[in-house]
């Protein structure tokens, strides 16, 4: 990979082809799970490697690659968060397709645990996702989003306590 990296570096866009071709699920997928709309994840994933295409002289290796595209993405997603705070979940059928794609297991269970994600605030969304979903550890993390290793541990604490609250509560 460090080979297309070098060729894509140096112009090659059959090879920055390829560096996307790697990667898009990856941020797709990332994208997806914060935000729970499959158009704006897609929006998201082009907007993400148009910028790839014009800082690839800024990536050093294969693994910043794969970190530089999880930290753009998920700093997308919590401007566009910000900006919109009440995204629209997508309807039931879409979701249980997405979740049937995605994960096995129980889709009620899993569309309840993405309805309580989509439901925290875009700092604690994307500390959540990057945590369980990514399966980063809380010094990855607080790299990924520029946050204090206290801060990403603060979000997890509390975004699970209230999940806990709100799974209470609808029982």
């Amino acid at each position: 990979m460090d080979e297309q990296l070098a060729q894509a570096r140096a112009g090659n866009l059959a090879a920055f082809g390829t560096l996307v071709q790697a990667h898009k699920r990856s941020v797709y997928s990332l994208a997806l799970r914060m935000l729970g709309q499959p158009d704006l994840a897609e929006d998201t994933a082009q907007e993400v490697f148009m910028q790839l295409h014009a800082n690839l002289r800024s990536i050093e290796s294969s693994e910043h690659l794969g970190f530089w595209l999880r930290r753009v993405t998920t700093h997308r997603v919590i401007d566009y968060l910000r900006q919109r705070p009440s995204v629209a979940i997508t309807s039931l059928d879409e979701e249980a397709e997405q979740i049937g794609s995605v994960d096995s297991g129980d889709p009620l269970l899993q569309r309840q645990l993405r309805q309580l994600i989509l439901g925290l605030s875009p700092d604690a969304r994307a500390v959540v996702t990057l945590r369980f979903q990514e399966d980063l550890d809380p010094l990855d993390i607080a790299r990924t989003l520029n946050m204090p290793i206290n801060t990403v541990k603060s979000h997890l604490k509390r975004s699970l306590d209230l999940m806990r609250q709100r799974i209470g509560q609808s029982s």
